[in-house]
């Protein structure tokens, strides 16, 4: 496999190790960085490290459902019109269509697995969104690959 591709066929055999990214696919996106830990066509996982202050705004995924499983820090999670905390060892799970958004409101990063089942084409996102300054100008092509953004004030809180 080389370093920029993607797997959107079945899934490949092999480990991809504590430290390293599949196909060695890292992304800085909005101050997040996502690493690829496996990719195929029926799913598509990354590690994310998330300094304290981001966060991911109000989103759907019509086509995908996604999970998070916290490895270190907590999360601030908007959940279907609810406003909740998940921390090491929990797992969330956000199926499509479902308004969610995450953040990290502490003091310390946080770390998690994320996956999306299928995996659509949010990797091809994340290539598109690598380095982008503006989250405006990033938000606004979100929508071509199957992430649906909502519009800012919808979502008391945030």
């Amino acid at each position: 496999m080389s370093d920029e591709e993607i797997v959107l066929g079945p899934l490949p055999k092999g480990i991809t190790l504590a430290n390293e990214a599949m196909g060695s696919k890292v992304w800085n996106v909005f101050g997040h960085t996502y690493t690829m830990k496996s990719s195929s066509e029926s799913s598509f996982a990354f590690e994310t490290y998330d300094p304290p202050g981001t966060g991911v705004p109000p989103h759907v995924h019509p086509r995908q459902d996604e999970h998070i499983y916290v490895l270190n820090g907590v999360f601030t999670l908007y959940i279907d019109g609810k406003w909740e905390t998940a921390g090491p060892g929990d797992t969330v799970r956000m199926p499509r269509n479902l308004p969610h958004a995450y953040y990290n409101r502490g003091d310390v990063p946080t770390r998690a697995l994320f996956w999306v089942s299928p995996a659509g084409q949010l990797a091809s996102l994340f290539d598109k969104l690598d380095k982008t300054e503006s989250m405006e100008e990033g938000l606004s092509v979100t929508s071509q690959y199957g992430v649906d953004f909502l519009p800012p004030g919808a979502v008391e809180g945030v």
